[in-house]
């Protein structure tokens, strides 16, 4: 475990700081200016018919002000909620642009997304530039955290899943998958940074089609799980059978999920600590010991889960940790879905009066809702697929 963490922060390190696309701000009043002074001329000068080029000028002041001066990355750290405010505001804005909205109702987007930048100004803007040591600290350490919390579950539950099993021999499975994870996420990071310059709209397409994949995955191991929380008849025929069930694809897929799981914030979050690292000054010091407060912190979390899911019984611990896969499947599918809208790829439809919900990925877009529907209308599909496995069982057991 330990070694796979060193691992992992190295890869975090390898790549040159001098290749970052971004330097960090936490003095947002000049960025937030430069934003409504564009975003007011253009508006200005809107036209139906010239509706594409006004949503590519939105999306620049996204990509290349908000995002690149470093303004999303801190106030993420500070409170990701609101960041995701602006980043829905943004993501409306550029689809209604970019498909020819009345001015009228483009104006009223604009002025809700000016509101929340301008109480960003005034709630969270350090209001100086530079940054303390543990201030330093303090955002490494929420970023290795925050970034790594959601993977961490998902691996520390599959290694349970194995080792509950009787496949503790197979858990290698899981590592390898993390493993490779790390080593894409190293590659992405740099095609993202040097192949096509930290591509704004690239980074957020490449982290939502991961995201719906991985919900994908989700999904169906979540069902896969359920399928064996009985422990009665039904258990005993899979463990009459175990060198049938758990067979290659099985060992794959459980692999290809803890890929996923660490992939898919791997690369962005490489980017954040180059971002982190290139406003310090040459004050490493503070981003290693946000770093390895980090890990520690990891560690114990995968201690405890180790720890609870060998004394949780075995129906209740399978039958929990498909809540949770399928849990954090939804979630993925909402915030994979925000992240293609900010990308241009998906269109935004906003709903009045929908609650954002960032902890579960629920948004105030059609797009996610429909999206998220979707995934909960698989619920009736799975319970009458594992209800016809569960009589086949049956069955052959007599």
């Amino acid at each position: 475990m330990k070694t796979r963490i060193f691992f992992f922060l190295v890869a975090l390190m390898s790549i040159p700081t001098s290749l970052s696309a971004q330097g960090v701000t936490e003095y947002y009043e000049p960025v937030v200016a430069e934003i409504v002074e564009r975003g007011e001329k253009e508006l200005m000068e809107y036209q139906v018919q010239n509706s594409v080029k006004s949503g590519n000028l939105f999306s620049r002041l996204y990509f290349d002000v908000f995002e690149s001066s470093g303004m999303e990355f801190t106030l993420s750290l500070k409170d990701n909620d609101h960041m995701l405010k602006i980043e829905s505001g943004f993501s409306l804005i550029i689809s209604q642009a970019m498909r020819g909205t009345e001015k009228s109702e483009l104006e009223a987007s604009w002025q809700g997304l000016k509101e929340n930048l301008d109480y960003a100004v005034v709630h969270y803007s350090s209001g100086e530039e530079g940054q303390t040591f543990w201030g330093r600290v303090l955002q490494s350490f929420l970023i290795l955290v925050r970034e790594g919390v959601e993977a961490m579950l998902v691996v520390s539950a599959l290694i349970a899943y194995l080792k509950r099993s009787g496949y503790g021999d197979k858990v290698k499975v899981i590592w390898h998958g993390v493993g490779w994870a790390l080593l894409a996420s190293v590659g992405a990071a740099w095609v993202l940074n040097t192949a096509i310059k930290a591509s704004g709209a690239s980074r957020e397409a490449l982290e939502g089609i991961v995201m719906l994949v991985a919900a994908l995955v989700l999904v169906y191991v979540s069902y896969w799980l359920t399928a064996k929380r009985d422990a009665g008849r039904w258990q005993a025929f899979i463990k009459g059978k175990m060198d049938a069930a758990m067979t290659r694809r099985s060992l794959f897929t459980l692999g290809f999920v803890a890929f996923l799981a660490v992939f898919r914030e791997g690369a962005e979050t490489i980017l954040f600590y180059q971002a982190l690292i290139s406003g310090t000054s040459g004050e490493l010091k503070a981003i290693w010991v946000g770093m390895g407060l980090a890990v520690v912190t990891l560690v114990v979390i995968y201690l405890l889960i180790r720890i609870v899911s060998l004394k949780m019984p075995l129906g209740l611990f399978f039958g929990g940790t498909a809540v949770f896969l399928f849990l954090m499947a939804f979630s993925f599918t909402g915030q994979g879905i925000l992240e293609l809208q900010v990308s241009g790829m998906i269109h935004t439809t906003k709903l009045e009066g929908w609650p954002m919900v960032s902890w579960i990925g629920v948004f105030p877009t059609g797009e996610t809702v429909v999206a998220q529907l979707l995934l909960l209308a698989l619920l009736p599909v799975g319970w009458f697929w594992l209800k016809r496995n569960e009589k086949r069982a049956i069955r052959a057991t007599g």
